[in-house]
């Protein structure tokens, strides 16, 4: 499928990575989580102490970016951030804890919305976000929307983050959960709302195969 563009958006622990990459592979398409390129700017403001002590100061953010080189490689799923790798510290806790409130900031989303579109000008791609279909690739060939009970979420993203060494209490995960679902649909610029011809799947009780078949067969009848 040449220079097709997938748009996959959702909340958080809906399983929208592992089905993209999934369908990035079986369609010989690019793979871009966007969420990786928030979490590197996230990691990055922590790492200059633009963030500390709850307080963000968006004016060294925003200037901050501007000298900004990040890329997210599709073959090995690795973020470079001005060509350091990394992939791993993008996924602490710490970065999960702010990364929502960065992703909210304007100036941020206008960067990256801008380094997306570029992304998939060439090539097509799957990327999933929660804008992916309605501010970023709004003409996107094909748009799926992600959701599930909070509390499956939480389950999933707890063990997720016990398999990579994080030691997390499951009420802590949940909460961080429900107060990125609270941001991100609430923030003024591009919030995460369901595309109008987006096709919603609720993965709760689904398993990545159905979810699979489900999204292939979708693709398969356009």
């Amino acid at each position: 499928m040449d220079k097709a563009i997938i748009a996959i958006d959702g909340f958080a622990a809906t399983g929208k990575s592992t089905l993209a990459k999934r369908l990035s592979k079986h369609l010989g398409l690019p793979y871009v989580d966007s969420g990786a390129l928030f979490r590197g700017i996230t990691f990055l403001a922590l790492e200059k102490g633009w963030i500390t002590d709850n307080n963000i100061y968006e004016k060294s953010i925003e200037e901050g970016i501007n000298e900004l080189k990040i890329n997210f490689d599709s073959l090995s799923n690795s973020l470079t951030l001005n060509k350091r790798d990394i992939t791993n510290q993008i996924r602490s806790k710490l970065v999960s804890s702010y990364v929502s409130q960065i992703a909210k900031l304007p100036f941020v989303r206008y960067y990256l919305v801008k380094q997306q579109r570029q992304m998939g000008s060439s090539n097509g791609l799957v990327m999933d976000g929660r804008d992916i279909g309605t501010a970023v690739f709004p003409e996107a060939d094909f748009k799926f929307f992600f959701t599930a009970k909070p509390e499956v979420r939480a389950q999933r993203r707890w063990e997720e983050m016990e398999a990579n060494g994080y030691s997390l209490n499951y009420n802590e995960v949940l909460k961080n959960i429900l107060d990125r679902d609270k941001i991100d649909t609430e923030r003024k610029v591009s919030p995460l709302i369901k595309a109008d011809d987006a096709i919603e799947i609720d993965s709760t009780y689904l398993s990545l195969q159905q979810v699979f078949e489900i999204c292939i067969a979708r693709i398969n009848d356009k």
